[in-house]
């Protein structure tokens, strides 16, 4: 299984040859140099908030603190909140005040360490900072890796939570291996493979591994320059995400005894088609454990549903705001 825009297998295809390489000042220099153009291409969207080592970047948008739900939005693996805002935060700042964030280590927010590869950590962190903006029963949306994330939060602060919305979530432990590229990362060969996707990826393995993503949809159009790859492309940030998702697994494990005493609205979202998070293993198990989940699964929809389907995305956040009370359901 693989979550998130997967690290670009292209580095393994350039064989041991370029591996001796991975030492080379020339090297180092060129992903150094290309950090740096990906970083100012795409600065922070929002603000940092919280105390240094556990800043985490916000973007705040939508309707005023306490006229509207606060809705959390939590991205996947290797991504960043700019996979909202190409086009979800648009649609819901009507009705919503939208608080969409960096997980730690990814984007513009700190890294936690280790202890950030634990999807709790991560949610107390995320409701810390958040905290500070006026946070009140907010409804929290996570997509992907990010739906570990939202659990997680609902687990740790049940009360203060009015509701979840689990966008192909990556919520249950599975069976089998990951994928080749996160076995490679587990080894002493995984540092010199992220400095070579750094300094040596192609435009064209970038669109091809956005494509895998989006399978069977397209790439909307314009997303790749919106999100910035290149942020996810980073050395240190490639760490962080083999770091998380090579470590998940024990954490569902851990985590799924106490999915069932959850009492709050989950509203779930799963395409039939994702090749990324299975929904039979994620979110058919979710629903039948957990009393409160309702799943709409969309038979033609891959891994990414709120841009191949964002009607019922939309529909699924605003019934989990009515089921918890906030609002009636368009």
């Amino acid at each position: 299984m693989a979550l998130g825009i997967s690290p670009l297998t292209v580095a393994l295809a350039l064989g041991a040859g370029l591996a001796l390489l991975a030492g080379c000042a020339a090297l180092d220099a060129r992903a150094g140099a290309r950090e740096a153009r990906w970083q100012a291409a795409h600065p922070p969207e929002g603000r940092l908030i919280g105390p240094p080592g556990e800043r985490v970047h916000v973007l705040e948008a939508g309707q005023p603190r306490g006229t509207a739900p606060d809705l959390v939005l939590i991205h996947g693996a290797n991504g960043n909140l700019r996979d909202f805002t190409f086009d979800l935060v648009a649609r819901l700042e009507g009705d919503f005040r939208l608080l969409a964030v960096d997980r730690p280590g990814l984007g513009w927010s700190d890294d936690l360490g280790p202890r950030g590869d634990d999807p709790r950590e991560q949610a107390r962190v995320l409701r810390a900072a958040l905290t500070e903006l006026g946070l009140e029963r907010p409804i929290v949306l996570g997509h992907s890796y990010g739906g570990a994330v939202a659990m997680a939060w609902a687990l740790e602060a049940p009360s203060d939570t009015a509701a979840l919305v689990v966008l192909a979530g990556a919520t249950h432990p599975w069976t089998g291996r990951l994928g080749l590229w996160y076995r490679l990362n587990e080894g002493p060969l995984g540092g010199v493979a992220r400095r070579l996707v750094t300094a040596l990826a192609s435009e064209a393995a970038i669109e091809r591994t956005l494509a895998s993503v989006f399978t069977p949809a397209p790439v909307p159009e314009g997303y790749a320059a919106h999100f910035g790859p290149g942020l996810s492309l980073r050395r240190e940030a490639q760490a962080v995400n083999v770091r998380q998702v090579n470590t998940l697994l024990e954490h569902l494990q851990a985590m799924q005894p106490h999915y069932g005493r959850l009492r709050l609205p989950i509203e779930a979202i799963h395409g039939a088609a994702d090749t990324i998070v299975g929904l039979e293993i994620h979110s058919a198990r979710l629903e039948a454990e957990v009393p409160g989940v309702r799943l709409t699964r969309l038979p033609d929809a891959g891994h990414m549903p709120h841009h191949s389907h964002p009607d019922a995305v939309v529909a699924a956040i605003h019934r989990a705001a009515e089921r918890a009370g906030m609002r009636a359901a368009r």
